[in-house]
């Protein structure tokens, strides 16, 4: 970050005329997964099919902002006995659901990287949440990493029925984006 400030200042600009930077995620380096335990182990998927647009520039963060959306049907573990009440219409519900979304309303530094705060939306339920994030920048290549548990009964998956299924969901989040022109 003080790499970034300092260019910004020997090129005669003051940060606070610093331009938020736009970024193309690179889909095939990136992930967009989560992981819980079901049936008394571990489990870990992903979903295949999701977007995301970001500004950000660490010199301008009153411009960042992300805005992601997954479709919520795409979402798999290679477990068929997780998958099917993931994907029902206790779980997911794509057919009624088919996009959770994230949409940032302010991005901070912090001591360890940054925090997109925003609200998450899934089947139709939203809360407020606050993301931690990495974020390495080299070369107009940037690498972010983030984990964020949540609550699944805050956003109505699953039921009393799920059993020994944890009430919480850590969703893990590996982007790669260019900068864009």
């Amino acid at each position: 970050m003080l790499r970034i400030l300092a260019a910004a200042l020997a090129l005669g600009l003051s940060p606070a005329m610093a331009v938020a930077q736009d970024w193309t995620v690179d889909h095939d380096a990136s992930s967009v997964g989560f992981e819980t335990t079901a049936f008394g182990g571990p489990v870990s998927g992903r979903f295949a099919a999701w977007t995301a647009a970001i500004t950000l520039d660490p010199a301008a963060l009153d411009g960042a902002r992300i805005s992601a959306s997954v479709e919520t049907g795409s979402g798999a573990t290679g477990n068929g006995e997780v998958d099917a009440p993931m994907l029902g219409d206790d779980g997911l519900a794509p057919t009624a659901h088919p996009l959770a979304r994230f949409e940032s309303s302010e991005i901070r530094a912090t001591d360890t990287g940054y925090e997109a705060h925003g609200v998450l939306t899934i089947r139709d339920a939203s809360q407020p949440v606050i993301l931690p994030f990495t974020l390495e920048i080299a070369d107009g290549h940037a690498i972010a990493d983030a984990r964020l548990t949540i609550a699944r009964s805050d956003y109505g998956v699953g039921t009393a029925g799920w059993g020994s299924t944890a009430a919480n969901v850590t969703l893990v989040l590996h982007i790669e984006a260019d900068a864009a022109e």
